[in-house]
């Protein structure tokens, strides 16, 4: 089976989906958060790369969940360019808030 060659916009998508979850992902490290989502650090990495421009759905879904991203947002802030926002920093004990690439 021979795979349609991406569009540009497609590519820019996955660039962009690529950069929303190495933000989200913060401090923790790729192997930490690629373990806790149940996949390998090598697929996370590709994907915050952008070499895996259409990863699968279920992928997706389980780092959205582990980053504590909502899918929604995900979807919205791929659709057009966003400038991403730093993920707030934790302080020692504490909780994370939920995070969001959009500026508030």
């Amino acid at each position: 089976m021979v795979r349609t060659p991406l569009t540009r916009a497609q590519r820019e998508q996955g660039e962009r989906l690529g950069v929303l979850l190495r933000a989200a992902r913060g401090p923790r490290s790729m192997a930490e958060v690629a373990a806790a989502a149940g996949v390998s650090a090598e697929t996370l990495r590709k994907i915050e790369t952008g070499r895996i421009a259409t990863p699968a759905f279920l992928t997706v879904a389980a780092l959205a969940a582990t980053l504590g991203v909502s899918l929604d947002l995900l979807t919205a802030s791929c659709a057009e360019p966003v400038a991403p926002r730093p993920a707030p920093a934790l302080s020692p004990g504490r909780d994370a808030a939920p995070w969001s690439p959009l500026p508030a």
